[in-house]
């Protein structure tokens, strides 16, 4: 019941100074989201690399309703990896993107996306990195997969994510589990009806786990994304089995989230990528997450309060 209310709130200009002017707000914001600019974020790109965590970008933005829109964050994407650039980090920071940002849900949005998306993926690639395509809800999904099997032909590192908890996404997998695919399977957060995905946590484990086993015995590199301990560990041993390098698939967390851990695995020698959002539209990024999965907001205070 608490996701249509904060949803809501996440539309109201009211709600918006009410819940920016709190301090307990920004105290949460300024741990999950680390910067507005470029410029704030290059600092927290070059400590956490110097630490042996590796990275994957996103820059905010929210309820993209024209093509001017679209183009000024395809523009945001292209500052920042100009801005890599001089890092030389290569693919240890590479970027996540929302085809909704692009322009997807717009008049003519297929072609709109994977055209402002292209030249990210073309940047992205001639600074030695590259581009996750980021799953959204499931009515995206198919135009999603079609414009990530289009830059695959010229730029086949670029990924893509998918789901546990939707029904389609062991089908998913294995189409996808091919030599040289990069995958990042997450639980999913955006509210889905009954139809199309698990409802419950034990549903949405036992699926991510079956399909964690499709993508580790199978030829691409996967990507797990997850902070639940349990899952990790399972991970870790899936691996194993399938006879995986330490370099043949990573973990990734979001930037505030379980830190310690981020650390220990690295420490391990295991590939970890930390998630990390910034830019000025926080507001509404922050809201639409609380609204996808309003545990969310139990589980950042707990975080918060833990500190990490």
């Amino acid at each position: 019941m608490l996701g249509p209310v904060i949803l809501a709130a996440s539309r109201s200009d009211r709600m918006r100074r009410l819940i920016s002017a709190a301090p307990v707000t920004k105290q949460v914001v300024d741990r999950f989201i680390p910067g507005e600019t470029v410029t704030d974020i290059v600092p927290i790109i070059e400590d956490l690399t110097a630490k042996g965590l590796e990275l994957t970008m996103d820059v905010v933005g929210e309820d993209i309703t024209t093509p001017e829109q679209a183009t000024a964050a395809r523009d945001a994407y292209l500052a920042l990896i100009d801005h890599l650039k001089g890092l030389e980090l290569g693919e240890k920071v590479e970027m996540s993107v929302k085809l909704s940002m692009f322009g997807q849900a717009l008049d003519g949005g297929h072609e709109l996306a994977l055209a402002n998306v292209r030249p990210v993926v073309e940047a992205a690639a001639a600074i030695g990195t590259t581009v996750t395509l980021d799953a959204e809800d499931h009515t995206t999904l198919d135009s999603m997969f079609a414009i990530h099997e289009e830059l695959r032909k010229d730029f086949p590192q670029t990924g893509c994510v998918i789901q546990a908890y939707l029904f389609r996404t062991e089908a998913d997998a294995r189409r996808l589990a091919a030599a040289g695919s990069r995958v990042r399977l997450v639980k999913g957060a955006y509210k889905e009806p009954a139809e199309v995905a698990y409802q419950q946590k034990h549903e949405i484990d036992k699926a991510y786990v079956r399909i964690l086993r499709i993508l580790m015995e199978g030829e691409g590199y996967p990507m797990i994304g997850s902070h639940d301990p349990r899952l990790i560990a399972i991970a870790q041993e899936l691996a194993h089995k399938a006879g995986r390098k330490l370099d043949e698939y990573e973990f990734q967390m979001l930037y505030g989230i379980r830190s310690e851990e981020h650390l220990r695995l690295a420490a391990e020698g295991h590939r970890m990528r930390v998630y990390t959002a910034y830019g000025t539209d926080w507001y509404g990024y922050f809201m639409r997450r609380l609204a996808e999965k309003p545990a969310n907001l139990r589980f950042f205070l707990r975080s918060m309060v833990s500190k990490g």
